[in-house]
């Protein structure tokens, strides 16, 4: 591994692979090392000191495989542990490395994917509690109004295969119900966690077809693509034999790689790393 310079691309489970997806499928020519923290999903709950301790442990983990850019492919971790990782732990212990998040590419654009000006952000309690997107978005678009939901049920449902069960109907249309009582004029759904595309269809069906789904696959790989082409220091660092690696911190590979392979919509075959 230590002969390749891969980029990371990490989540506390299986979300991260539908950005993961839209990347390599952007930019397929680079190698790649997934790693889902399994063992400790889900992040969605935890204090921000936790979910800063189990990203950067995982983060190191991926240092150690010789990435030098990893990608957190997570909200949750975006949210709560990007800002310190970056301003600290990084300029400390690993200079030369970066991490980029997922919430400041996606606020970059999602202000244009709206008529009305009012967008609707659904999150884990997490990532809402945090207020990354109102933040976010305001830098970009001042105009736009935000209003929050919170879906904690969504990920368990995802991550225990129950995702298209009909039983998921009822929570999928309880959370959109409460965030589009906020306001009428919502035009546009943020999935601001990088598991609910698997719940794109039953979403969209609970919505009147003028409501834009947004989820962040392409708009992350997009501002990889751009991150890589304004810092040629890090593309050339970067090893091209077109190669994935999968590793999860869970001992039961084959049950991630079940899961794994409906968020990445290929087989996946991974690798059980153990978490220091």
């Amino acid at each position: 591994m230590l002969s390749t310079q891969p980029i990371g691309v990490f989540d506390s489970g299986y979300g991260g692979l539908t950005v993961f997806k839209s990347i390599a499928r952007l930019l397929p020519q680079y190698d790649y090392v997934y790693l889902g923290d399994n063992m400790r999903a889900p992040y969605g709950n935890r204090s921000f000191k936790t979910i800063h301790q189990y990203t950067w442990e995982c983060v190191q983990l991926m240092f150690d495989m010789g990435c030098p850019l990893v990608i957190l492919a997570c909200n949750t971790a975006s949210a709560k542990a990007l800002r310190t990782i970056q301003q600290q732990d990084l300029q400390h212990q690993h200079p030369g490395k970066r991490v980029l998040g997922v919430i400041r590419p996606t606020a970059e654009v999602i202000g244009n994917c709206t008529q009305t000006k009012q967008i609707g952000v659904l999150g884990t309690k997490g990532t809402v509690q945090s207020g990354s997107y109102l933040l976010e978005i305001e830098k970009f678009f001042p105009d736009v109004k935000v209003y929050q939901q919170a879906c904690p049920l969504w990920v368990p449902l995802i991550e225990n295969g129950e995702y298209d069960k009909p039983g998921a109907d009822y929570f999928v249309k309880q959370y959109l119900d409460q965030v589009m009582a906020q306001c009428a004029g919502i035009d546009t759904l943020l999935l601001a966690c990088t598991h609910y595309p698997v719940l794109e269809q039953k979403i969209k069906a609970y919505l009147p077809a003028s409501i834009k789904v947004v989820a962040q696959g392409d708009i992350v790989a997009q501002s990889l693509a751009d991150y890589l082409h304004r810092h040629p220091e890090m593309e050339q660092r970067l090893t091209k034999n077109g190669q994935q690696q999968f590793f999860t911190t869970t001992d039961d590979t084959s049950d991630f790689d079940h899961h794994a392979s409906i968020f990445y919509s290929e087989p996946v075959k991974s690798s059980y790393l153990q978490v220091k």
